[in-house]
């Protein structure tokens, strides 16, 4: 007869306790609220963005949390702050790829120097950032990445529908080597980066094509975040979470 496993206890599966997390784009928004998530299932945040007054801010609210100041688009700073979380906690098990940036103009009053911008902070400072904490996990065979994608417009949507497909890659790489790499597609939530949610047309449409029939609350991605990050999710890669109220279910 097979062996029946023991059932974990559901209470631990999204603790964090002792983990060391890294989260780009952790000045504000999104990012900040992610770092928060993470700290308090017990994990050790690693905290990266450009405006230092604000990461010293949150690393002093979160009380170990470490902080480096740089540009997720240069490769000496991605390098420096993994080297960094290493350096002070001996590992790194969660990448959080949240740093980006959102164009929301149609293609037509778009510039071609902006999209290039765009794409290099919304991917490819992604994969870069996937290939330095990719060494250190790969090197324990354990760690989890979980990428932000999401779909407004043209130049935007491009850059986040590579990140979805090199996430299904990454994970289809890295499977059998202890890393797991998911997704999160986060429908319309408030964000200073945007500001879309302040435009009362916008919000409109929203609350007409949601099946929700409203915006989403910034807490309502910490179920996500926690699910993919952690033991919860121990038999799911390549998966992308779409958290969007219904926006996509139409």
């Amino acid at each position: 007869m097979d062996r029946v496993p023991p059932v974990s206890d559901p209470a631990r599966m999204l603790r964090l306790d002792g983990r060391v997390a890294l989260v780009t784009g952790a000045s504000s928004g999104l990012g900040a609220r992610f770092a928060r998530v993470l700290a308090a299932a017990g994990a050790h945040v690693v905290l990266t963005a450009r405006r230092s007054e604000r990461l010293a801010a949150l690393a002093a609210e979160l009380g170990d949390a470490l902080w480096l100041a740089g540009d997720v688009t240069e490769s000496r700073h991605v390098d420096q702050v993994v080297e960094a979380a290493v350096e002070r906690h001996g590992r790194l098990d969660i990448l959080v790829n949240n740093a980006g940036i959102a164009d929301v103009q149609p293609l037509e009053e778009d510039s071609i120097a902006s999209i290039r911008v765009m794409l290099e902070i919304n991917l490819i400072a992604v994969i870069a950032l996937c290939q330095a904490a990719g060494r250190v996990m790969l090197s324990r065979r354990s760690g989890s990445i979980v990428n932000i994608a999401s779909r407004p417009m043209a130049g935007y949507a491009a850059s986040k529908g590579a990140v979805v497909n090199l996430t299904r890659d990454l994970a289809a790489q890295w499977a059998d080597r202890g890393i797991r790499v998911n997704a999160i597609a986060p429908g319309f939530f408030p964000s200073e980066m945007t500001g879309m949610l302040e435009n009362p047309d916008l919000v409109a449409r929203i609350e007409r094509r949601t099946l929700m029939h409203r915006p989403g609350m910034e807490h309502e991605l910490d179920g996500a975040l926690l699910f993919l990050a952690g033991d919860a999710s121990s038999y799911v890669t390549g998966h992308t979470l779409v958290v969007d109220g219904g926006w996509t279910a139409w």
